[in-house]
């Protein structure tokens, strides 16, 4: 019965999942699919739109959604330090993200298709963040001490995790991109707003 309850619900998950258009296939798979995907800039105005704008979900199953994510991969691998993309940052307004998990051993790089926030903790964090794809901004932003993470894989297996810490704030940064909020947005956006401010780095006794 398990088994047949998860068929279901990948079967559910695939349709709610619009099929990539030409256009997206063709960017997918431009010049050689080993390499990494040009990150896309707000000093452009087409890229800028691009990044503005919501993403709709992912067929995990789809072999362009495979190519879309070891092609993110290497976008990520091409920058001096980045620790998350998004996949509207190479082009594509799908939900696809990778993150940096300095919460596990050997801080590992690792893909989340369709990754939903589905809880937050009212405890905040206060910390630095910058962008790939904001030249020269950096600045302190607000985000959740504690999330609650779902999310499927290539296979269409779903996941569920709790994730704290600064691999939290990745994780907030990066779906914020498939929303088409940006950090520089985000910014004017809490300036009337107050928080409890935590250390990220730190764990908190209550």
């Amino acid at each position: 019965m398990k088994q047949l309850s998860f068929i279901f619900i990948l079967f559910i998950s695939v349709i709610n999942a619009q099929k990539l258009t030409p256009s997206e296939i063709s960017l997918i798979n431009r010049g050689d699919i080993s390499t990494a995907l040009p990150i896309y800039q707000t000093t452009d105005e087409h890229q800028h739109r691009t990044l503005l704008s919501l993403s709709a979900e992912i067929d995990p199953l789809d072999k362009n959604t495979e190519i879309l994510v070891k092609r993110m991969k290497e976008s990520l691998l091409s920058t001096d330090g980045g620790v998350g993309i998004a996949a509207p940052q190479v082009g594509i307004n799908r939900k696809v993200i990778w993150v940096q998990r300095f919460d596990k051993p050997g801080e590992p790089l690792e893909y989340f298709i369709n990754p939903v926030i589905v809880w937050r903790s009212e405890l905040q964090n206060l910390g630095p963040e910058g962008d790939l794809s904001i030249p020269d901004f950096r600045d302190q932003f607000y985000r959740s001490k504690v999330i609650q993470l779902e999310y499927v894989d290539l296979k269409g297996q779903k996941y569920s995790e709790m994730v704290e810490g600064f691999t939290a704030v990745i994780f907030q940064h990066e779906i914020d991109h498939l929303f088409g909020v940006l950090i520089s947005d985000k910014k004017e956006k809490e300036k009337n707003d107050r928080y409890q401010k935590v250390d990220a780095f730190k764990k908190v006794t209550f």
